[in-house]
This record gives structure tokens, C-alpha cells and sequence, in this order.
């Protein structure tokens, strides 16, 4: 097994639009075996305990598109520690994995990505679309609301010549 530090972050909500660092390089790029999932209850970022929101994660299965950012070699160790303060310490809801993607060139590199902890308290699972619609339009956090992010996603998806129906339904709900 490999101990080389993955120099890249995937991204497939809002690390795609939002990746809070200078990256040198992004690529659109594909994660095979998981897919994204507004499957977890925001208390923080876009919502509060009293009204939490609903933000992406990822899942075992299928497939998941989005983009991935180069970590910066001069900067790696700050880098990583303000990926982990960001995905892991505010609500620790994902886990940090290594995993390989492709990229958009057909290279596979290994990357972080920040799977759901589907043992979380915060892990809503796959909830009914009313329900989810619901949460998405109270949403609302120290980032901004939960509608905000999904039409985010949507937007940054677009971008990348990609539609999501599901996710495409979802905002086209919670905005009515």
C-alpha cells in the first residue's frame, strides 16, 4: 500500500464552487463506487439544531461526477488542515477517505474525499422528496441556506455539461 500523500480533493458539492484554497490545478473528474446524496442533516453550514438544513454526501454505489482541485505543494500541510476543519471538526459528519479518481484527461490520482458517516446522529439517509424539500427551504446556516447550496450544485453541474433530474426536481421545488 501507497503512503504518498494524495495531493488532490474531490470535490461534488460545494468544494466545487467554494474550495477555499488557491488550487493550481482543477479538472472536472469522476469518482467511481459512490454517488452524491443530500443525505445529511446541516446543524451548521446551511442550517441550525433548531432548523437544520440538508447538505450532499456521498454514498456506496454508482458513480459520482464533479470536479477535483490540486492541493498546493508549498501549502499542503495548511491545506489539509483547513480541509479537515471545514469537512470533519465544525460538524463531524464526514469521514476523510483516500480514494482514486479520473480525471478529465484519463489520469487516475488519488484523492481525499469526505464520505458520509452514515453512524452520525446528523446522517439523515434517503428521505422522501417533501421532506427533503422542506428542509432545504428552511435551511439556513453560518454559509448561507441549504437552497442556495443545492442550486449551487445544480449550476456548478451545468457548468460541467452534467444534469442531475433528481437534483434538478429538488431545486426546481424548494424554489416554488
Amino acid at each position: 500500500m501507497s503512503t504518498a500523500k494524495p495531493y488532490w480533493v474531490f470535490g461534488y458539492g460545494s468544494l466545487m464552487w467554494n474550495p477555499g484554497f488557491a488550487a493550481p490545478e482543477t479538472s472536472p473528474a469522476r469518482l467511481q463506487g459512490w454517488h452524491r446524496a443530500f443525505c445529511i442533516y446541516s446543524e451548521h453550514y446551511r442550517g441550525t439544531p433548531q432548523k437544520p438544513g440538508l447538505i450532499l454526501g456521498l454514498l456506496p454505489g454508482g458513480a459520482c461526477r464533479g470536479l477535483a482541485h490540486r492541493l498546493p505543494r508549498e501549502k499542503y500541510e495548511e491545506v489539509r488542515r483547513y480541509l479537515i476543519v471545514r469537512e470533519i471538526d465544525n460538524d463531524g459528519v464526514y469521514e476523510e477517505a483516500v480514494r482514486p479518481i479520473r480525471l478529465a484527461n484519463g489520469r487516475t490520482v488519488q484523492s481525499l474525499v469526505y464520505l458520509a458517516d452514515r453512524t452520525h446522529r446528523q446522517f439523515a439517509g434517503k428521505l422522501p422528496l417533501d421532506r427533503t424539500v422542506k428542509l432545504v427551504r428552511q435551511g439556513k446556516g453560518a454559509t448561507g441556506t441549504s437552497l442556495a447550496y443545492v442550486e449551487n450544485t445544480v449550476a456548478h453541474l451545468r457548468a460541467l455539461g452534467l444534469r442531475d433530474a433528481a437534483l434538478e426536481e429538488l431545486a426546481r421545488r424548494a424554489a416554488a
